[in-house]
């Protein structure tokens, strides 16, 4: 049996945690990235840029059963957006139309940023999108694109990832961070780890003949007042409360469900922001 072919374009750090699901060692993976130097063995390396429209030298000339999309901005304003998310897919698309391959399905790595909700309401995969901001705006404006590329689309709407790698919270509650306590400002998460298990189950499914919906979030099981989570890492990190004023967070406070994602069969291994950063501290 022909091992399945998956192309990630935008092979970063969640790039590398799915190729490196066990589930998947059996899989031919390709990775796009400007500099596949640090790529581990595992994974093919493509050098090559998407947001510029010149194919690039090493893409694979054969067959591609599935495509990962996962950009990241170089650049955080909307030029910079743009060129990543929606840019850099269509040219992407443009190279696969150029070697007559088509993927039997594209996840499109997209963000809960799309829900413009600020009263702290559950959303679902159903709910409005309306974002205030340019970064949900573009982003709708790519998931709009890939649902219309002609091949079979998912989007994966992630909330926050966070990781020990990257601590930013616990720098920020380090650094004084408060948040206000009312209204509550809801935040929503995923550890990273969790992220990369749900698009292997996702592309698992798909191969296994399960037809995906065209959309699922990718959250944890607890959306939480972002002042709870600041106040148990202080506590857990052993930092005085600061007298200072609450920091005020952007704009949103909604509480997103996951439950489309579960009834697939993915079960979160952090489920709360108390499992993934006390992991992350011990």
């Amino acid at each position: 049996m022909t091992a399945p072919v998956l192309m990630i374009a935008g092979c970063g750090d969640l790039g590398l945690r799915l190729a490196a699901q066990p589930l998947l060692a059996d899989w031919r993976i390709h990775g796009l990235r400007r500099d596949t130097t640090a790529l581990p063995a595992s994974i093919l390396p493509v050098p090559g840029d998407f947001t510029q429209p010149a194919c690039p030298d090493g893409w694979p000339a054969g067959p591609i059963d599935y495509l990962l999309y996962s950009a990241s901005p170089q650049r955080r304003d909307e030029d910079g957006y743009r060129l990543a998310y929606v840019e850099g897919l269509r040219n992407v698309l443009a190279w696969l139309a150029l070697y007559g391959q088509h993927p039997r399905r594209l996840l499109f790595v997209s963000s809960v940023g799309v829900y413009g909700q600020h009263d702290g309401e559950w959303v679902d995969e159903r709910s409005p999108t309306e974002p205030d901001g340019y970064t949900g705006q573009v982003m709708l404006e790519a998931e709009r694109l890939a649902l219309a590329s002609g091949l079979p689309a998912t989007l994966v709407r992630l909330a926050g990832l966070y990781h020990p790698s990257r601590p930013w919270l616990q720098g920020q509650v380090r650094a004084g961070m408060q948040a206000q306590q009312e209204p509550p400002q809801y935040s929503n998460r995923i550890h990273r780890d969790d992220a990369a298990t749900l698009l292997a189950t996702l592309l698992l499914a798909e191969q296994g003949g399960t037809a995906l919906e065209d959309c699922y979030l990718g959250v944890d099981d607890a959306p939480a007042p972002l002042h709870e989570v600041v106040d148990w890492l202080r506590q857990r990190l052993g930092i005085d409360a600061p007298d200072g004023p609450a920091i005020q967070r952007r704009a949103g406070s909604k509480r997103c469900s996951n439950a489309r994602a579960r009834a697939l069969g993915w079960t979160p291994r952090y489920p709360s922001y108390r499992e993934g950063y006390a992991d992350e501290q011990e």
